[in-house]
């Protein structure tokens, strides 16, 4: 697909604080992407400034090749949903989408009739004279969504579109946002802080750091092959242990893993002896006595978690590292099926589940 964005070395300063520093990125006309990271790491800040509501200390921005770099935001054919919705109180649900219609010149009839088609498309057809307080927090959402399309911009703008929401309903709307995407058929460019929000939306996560891009990828190419500890530790959970390299060959890395033997096939081997392995919980399994020892670190097991679905048991290895291990629990599985606290337990993984990362801290 051709860009329809194109960021070449953005950057944003507030005195001497950054809070984006050389950020190229190219968005393709039709993407959901998502920028991902916690409070501080720049996305807002990059977001805004596709936006328009910043202007970036370096760099150009271009939208379907046009430098738009400081123009202001009604004049770029891009939209923005904040996070609060910002509905005005005093207008109907149907004032509210047909208030940025009225202000491009368009007349009272069309812009009502543009308001209905967009009420329709997010299924709150009725709701059109229905004032914002007598609505619910996901029935909010969708009129700010339908206000932002209305005009039918090339590219719309979420700035933590959910997190108003309560889990359940920030579940159901995560899925409902993904297909009125894939219904409208323009770019998406989301914020958020949280990783699961980015796995279930997105067709590509530009995950920051710093005011930099850390990696960028589908969510499962973050997921399943993240580049740094931080990326790692950032989309989902990941066990983080020191090790020494003892040999390597063209297809695995022999560790030594708190006085254990160890084997990655990982595609990225780092330099030096010392390293830190990564191993997700979930890639894990437990060894019952009669499976030999395999790829497998051996510890005790010191306490577990009940997550409902899953359960995950806590290890101490014996170089004192806490090492967690996640099972899902099937239908009528006994809790007394699980490991007893105290005893010792031989964790297993797979070769191409140990990820290898530079340093021991």
């Amino acid at each position: 697909m051709p860009a329809i964005i194109e960021l070449s070395s953005i950057s944003k300063h507030y005195g001497s604080v950054i809070g984006v520093e050389h950020v190229d990125l190219s968005v393709a006309d039709g993407e959901f992407l998502t920028l991902l990271g916690p409070s501080g790491c720049g996305k807002s800040t990059l977001l805004r400034m596709i936006g328009g509501f910043e202007v970036p200390s370096t760099g150009t921005i271009l939208l379907s090749g046009l430098d738009v770099t400081h123009l202001p935001p009604q004049k770029r054919d891009v939209n923005m949903m904040f996070q609060d919705y910002a509905l005005f109180p005093h207008m109907t649900v149907g004032q509210n989408i047909a208030y940025g219609l009225k202000m491009k010149g368009i007349g009272k009839a069309e812009a009502r009739r543009k308001a209905e088609a967009a009420l329709e498309l997010v299924g709150l057809a009725d709701k059109i004279d229905q004032q914002p307080h007598q609505m619910s927090g996901g029935q909010k959402q969708r009129v700010a969504l339908a206000r932002a399309i209305v005009r039918e911009p090339k590219v719309l703008l979420l700035d933590e579109p959910l997190s108003a929401l309560d889990a359940k309903l920030r579940e159901q709307m995560q899925v409902e946002l993904k297909h009125m995407h894939d219904r409208l058929g323009i770019t998406f460019i989301m914020v958020t802080h949280d990783q699961t929000e980015a796995l279930v939306m997105s067709d590509r996560v530009i995950v920051m750091e710093s005011g930099r891009i850390a990696q960028g990828g589908t969510p499962e190419e973050l997921y399943e092959r993240p580049l740094t500890p931080y990326v790692a530790n950032f989309i989902g959970t990941t066990n983080f242990v020191p090790a020494r390299i003892t040999a390597r060959d063209a297809d695995e890395t022999h560790l030594d893993v708190a006085g254990q033997p160890l084997i990655a096939r990982f595609d990225r081997v780092p330099e030096g002896d010392h390293v830190r392995i990564g191993v997700r919980p979930e890639k894990a399994r437990f060894l019952n006595g009669s499976v030999s020892p395999g790829n497998a670190l051996t510890g005790k097991v010191s306490e577990h978690i009940y997550h409902g679905t899953s359960l995950r048991t806590a290890v101490t290895l014996r170089d004192g590292t806490e090492f967690y291990v996640d099972a899902m629990l099937p239908f009528g599985m006994a809790r007394a099926e699980t490991p007893e606290i105290g005893s010792e337990v031989r964790i297993g993984m797979e070769p191409e589940n140990v990820f290898l990362f530079e340093g021991e801290d």
